[in-house]
């Protein structure tokens, strides 16, 4: 049974407090496995990705090439359903014109000294995307990665994915190619993330990897964090639905299992001022996993993680949510700008009754790559500035020099640091 708080009964404070502190990220001990395979991989290159691919996922790539060459991408688009490939298209469309709009803008100015400074932005160079294989394989996360990265104008991106006993999803390599991946290599898990952070005979280094993966894809990518740039360290899924009495319960029952069937240690919830929809909702979401296919998954996460939240008024729903920081909120109100204007922490907002978060996921535009954990307090979801960088830029004539220098001098003296205060001094003879 999912747990039901009151926000108006004695000991609620210590309740949430323990729903918003409880762990839910993998508690699989993977650093050492992961530090060795790097390590391998790092020192025997090809042979260690070799070695690792036929004993993880059963391929025998000796004598083969990494790489799913076009022509067997060419097989698996025409092996695409003619509407599957229309709803993909659609998806990759509408992705790339709302991050065509995220393209930053360069700068400059002068002040009263003058002296100029500024900043610009130019593209990383190259960028690496897993792509999980297997049960758990998305061609929505192959848009939302490639996408953005290749409208910041990165100049190579590449994707890794396994293989499992040598079957591919047609779909993802579709969106591989609608979204404009260069290369894709049939290798994943830690040692496909090792073989992108270092390179291989094979593999050519990357400088930023990103993409979804296990336990310890998420492991490497944070072991080699440094070396090259990752996106985030993503944790289970997660959703909070505020919604008042004029919902339909079986639509925010789909909306809360549409996480809850990701991972028993996905967690939705659900916020309201009506304890009869509350009631109804739970009795849709029982009736509702007893028909999906992934119910045993969903069951085990409503179980465990998810919860109801009775408030007295939805407006106290906001302090709540913003300590929650969810990865997804959906508000199906009267009024979502009016609540939406209270929240400070999320990583995407769905507003109204008709704009579920599944929508999101694949062809509303913005990123589906969001902060989980409580992130959102700090990070925010993937764009196109993940895949740029800033770089900042000076210039002094004599006279500004002249004017703000002997500032500059005094804070380096004051510092003990003599040769920043000397490079300032021989300019300005004094």
């Amino acid at each position: 049974m999912h747990r039901r708080l009151d926000a108006r009964a004695p000991g609620f404070e210590a309740a949430f407090d323990r729903l918003v502190e409880t762990g839910r990220d993998t508690d699989v001990e993977v650093a050492g496995a992961v530090a060795q395979i790097v390590a391998d991989v790092s020192r025997l290159g090809d042979d260690a990705v070799t070695a690792l691919t036929l004993r993880f996922d059963r391929v025998n790539l000796e004598g083969r090439s990494f790489e799913i060459a076009a022509d067997e991408i060419d097989r698996a688009c025409a092996s695409i359903d003619a509407d599957l490939m229309a709803a993909l298209e659609l998806a990759a469309a509408r992705i790339r014109a709302f991050h065509e709009r995220q393209r930053p803008t360069d700068h400059e100015g002068t002040d009263e000294a003058g002296v100029r400074a500024g900043y610009r932005w130019t593209a990383i160079d190259s960028v690496g995307l897993y792509v999980p294989g297997g049960l758990a394989s998305y061609p929505s996360s192959v848009l939302m990665n490639a996408i953005p990265a290749k409208v910041a104008g990165v100049g190579r991106v590449v994707m890794v994915t396994p293989t499992p006993e040598g079957r591919i999803n047609p779909l993802v390599l579709a969106a591989a190619r609608l979204a404009g991946v260069d290369t894709v290599y049939r290798i994943g898990g830690a040692q496909a993330v090792a073989a992108l952070a270092y390179g291989t005979k094979s593999i050519p280094p990357v400088d930023k990897i990103v993409g979804p993966g296990n336990a310890y894809v998420a492991e490497a990518k944070r072991q080699l964090y440094g070396r090259v740039g990752i996106d985030m360290v993503a944790g289970p899924s997660e959703i909070v639905v505020v919604a008042d009495a004029r919902n339909d319960p079986a639509w925010l029952a789909a909306d809360l299992l549409s996480q809850a069937e990701h991972d028993p240690k996905a967690q939705s919830i659900l916020i309201t001022d009506s304890e009869a929809l509350a009631d109804a909702t739970a009795a849709e979401v029982d009736a509702l996993i007893g028909r999906l296919p992934t119910g045993e998954t969903a069951r085990e996460s409503w179980e465990r993680q998810g919860a109801t939240i009775l408030v007295g008024a939805l407006d106290d729903a906001a302090p709540l949510i913003d300590r929650l920081a969810p990865e997804h909120l959906e508000l199906s109100v009267d009024d979502p700008e009016r609540l939406f204007a209270r929240v400070r922490h999320a990583g995407s907002v769905f507003l109204g009754r008709y704009t579920p978060e599944a929508v999101g996921d694949y062809v509303g535009g913005p990123n589906h790559v969001l902060p989980t954990g409580r992130r959102a307090r700090f990070a925010s979801g993937l764009s196109v500035i993940d895949f740029m960088k800033r770089t900042t830029w000076l210039q002094c004539p004599e006279a500004g020099l002249r004017a703000i220098g002997p500032a500059a001098r005094a804070l380096a003296e004051a510092e003990g640091l003599f040769a920043h205060a000397e490079s300032v001094r021989v300019r300005l003879g004094g």
